[in-house]
């Protein structure tokens, strides 16, 4: 479940960023090469913020 939600959460963030870039300011892409570059070294370290976060909101795995 923590993974699933970890997706959605971060597709999400990543889509908001390309429209406020879009529609706001160019910068708001930084936001999404944040989360891009979260994910991509939680894919080799297995340490994600939000599954610290989502564990101790009681989400199970």
């Amino acid at each position: 479940m923590k993974e699933r939600i970890v997706r959605a959460v971060a597709g999400t963030i990543v889509l908001t960023s390309v429209m406020l870039a879009y529609m706001v300011n160019i910068n708001w892409l930084w936001l999404g090469v944040f989360v891009s570059f979260n994910l991509l070294q939680s894919a080799f370290t297995r340490f994600c913020p939000l599954e610290l976060i989502l564990k101790a909101m009681g989400v199970k795995d």
